[in-house]
């Protein structure tokens, strides 16, 4: 979506922002544009260059607005008027996660075989003690009193009912598992016992009572809380509740979320041609919703239709609508009017984070709600984690800190420079203990972030190496057996002017793609960026 192309200074200050380890040091330190927060290059937008060096070159790629170069809905000098309710990037986030009064939909119960991914939505309470009777933890036998013992003929197996009680002076053979018989004293491990040439057991180490059986109720007693609500149900979960005597779970149901694709120059296949770019969001965006608590219904494409868009909007029946691009004030940036026609509540218009900061969050009918992301793919990453995250965890109920994206610090092992005023949020890899910020971070990249462990939230004014700083953890997602999310689903459901996706495309593919290898460790930030005009803090 288009915007206004940057003033000259507004370009000189973006490119002497940039994050990385340029040659500033090199023979070539007189055209650098590295510098410190006391340099010039530091100054306002407003402010002119110095006039005792040359202003830093302009980026070659800087295309007119009508070009798709320019047109990807992140701009790289907002309009005037887009900074009037600018909210920091700490407040947006809490704005967020309190739109809403608590989860969008009533509690359900699920099988076990369906919850997987969801939210608790009530305390996980044990039905049974766990263990429900006294089982032995080992192969071997199970004595009764002092040895030498005599062994009986039979043996106990797991799953078998209860078993005859023993004296003292007897042994019998165990199975892991198996129940313990009345009267035992312990379990001797098959390791550490010998029969002689009559029969007779004996113990080759001490023999303490209690050993190797696991107690009725040592894991836990009936009635006990287990998991609070809010939980996420993971596999670790299922195998509790099952173990806990649950066939079903009390969970929430994932919001809905639908994913309208905005940009007449976006392509779903081939290579980019003749002025077309290929859309990154599309396929990124679903399962990223999805690994968000989501259940993504639809992704359409809608082009640069006014009128499309509306009645997306209005005919949609999702809890969360996610629009790319078309959040600056261009010629064909058409939420805003949108969202002025529908009367919808404007909740956070603008937020002072880099890239990203022309995202927004609406109100557009009774529990349901926009966010309006930057079409720049790296932009629109900090537009999801900013405030479709915060809102999201709210609607599914999760509690904080039980499953989910979290938040953690770590020290950076190089500096990173800031925004004067913004807060930036930056790829990152770990290493060690150390948080490694990598290359290509600019807002139209997606090399940095495919490669990052999470994204390093750095303060106005840059960080220091070896300063702490908060990191957002990255919700990669895998695919989840049994709920229709698999890849291979198809992403888009019409042709230009949108389309219903099929519900096979439910909540997108979710990709296992950890955290992967990124760029060599040794290697400054965003080195590189300058020559191809994409770091900017846009």
């Amino acid at each position: 979506m288009t915007g206004q192309p940057a003033s000259d200074a507004e370009l000189d200050e973006a490119l002497a922002l940039v994050n990385g380890h340029r040659d500033a040091h090199s023979s070539h330190s007189t055209h650098s544009t590295h510098s410190t927060p006391g340099d010039p290059a530091h100054r306002s937008p407003s402010a002119p260059p110095p006039t005792s060096a040359p202003a830093p070159p302009s980026p070659p790629s800087s295309a007119p607005p009508s070009t798709p170069a320019a047109r990807s809905g992140s701009h790289e000098a907002p309009a005037p008027d887009e900074h009037r309710d600018t909210t920091p990037w700490p407040a947006a986030r809490a704005r967020a996660e309190r739109a809403v009064p608590g989860p969008g939909t009533e509690p359900v119960d699920v099988p076990l075989h369906r919850a997987l991914g969801m939210i608790l939505a009530a305390p996980l309470t044990a039905l049974t003690d766990l263990p429900s009777f006294d089982t032995s933890a080992m192969d071997g036998w199970v004595v009764g009193g002092p040895g030498p013992w005599a062994v009986r003929a039979d043996g106990i197996l797991a799953g078998h009912g209860r078993p005859d009680a023993l004296s003292d002076g007897e042994a019998v053979r165990i199975a892991t598992g198996a129940r313990i018989p009345q009267d035992a004293t312990a379990v001797l491990r098959s390791e550490h016992g010998r029969i002689d040439d009559k029969g007779r057991l004996h113990a080759l180490r001490d023999v303490i009572t209690g050993q190797d059986i696991r107690p009725r109720g040592q894991e836990c007693r009936s009635g006990e809380h287990l998991l609070p609500a809010g939980a996420l149900v993971t596999p670790a979960v299922l195998g509790l509740a099952a173990a806990a005597g649950y066939d079903a779970l009390p969970v929430f149901r994932r919001p809905r979320a639908e994913v309208l694709v905005l940009g007449d120059e976006l392509l779903t296949d081939g290579l980019p041609r003749e002025g077309l770019i290929r859309d990154a969001l599309g396929p990124m965006l679903p399962p990223w919703l999805h690994a968000l608590g989501a259940e993504v219904t639809a992704v359409r494409r809608l082009g640069d239709d006014a009128e499309a868009l509306h009645d997306a909007i209005t005919s949609s029946t999702a809890d969360l609508i996610v629009t790319t691009g078309g959040t600056a004030s261009g010629p064909v940036d058409h939420v805003h009017p949108i969202l002025r026609r529908l009367g919808a509540e404007l909740l956070v218009d603008g937020v002072a984070v880099r890239p990203g900061h022309p995202m927004l969050l609406a109100r557009v009918g009774a529990g349901r709600h926009l966010v309006g992301l930057p079409g720049n793919p790296l932009a629109a990453v900090s537009g999801l984690l900013t405030l479709a995250e915060p809102l999201l965890r709210t609607l599914s109920g999760r509690a904080a800190g039980c499953g989910g994206p979290s938040t953690y610090t770590a020290p950076l092992r190089d500096g990173v420079q800031g925004h004067p005023h913004d807060t930036r949020l930056v790829p990152v890899a770990l290493r060690g203990e150390r948080a490694v910020p990598l290359h290509f971070n600019g807002p139209a990249m997606l090399r940095g972030i495919a490669a990052a462990d999470g994204l390093a939230v750095v303060p106005p004014g840059g960080a220091r190496a070896g300063r702490e700083v908060e990191v957002l953890d990255l919700p990669w997602a895998v695919p989840e057996v049994g709920t229709g999310t698999g890849a291979g689903a198809p992403l888009y459901g019409g042709p230009i002017d949108g389309g219903q996706a099929d519900d096979s495309a439910g909540s997108g593919a979710g990709i296992g793609t950890g955290s992967g290898a990124g760029p060599e460790a040794g290697a400054g930030p965003g080195d590189g960026a300058v020559v191809d005009g994409e770091e900017r803090f846009t």
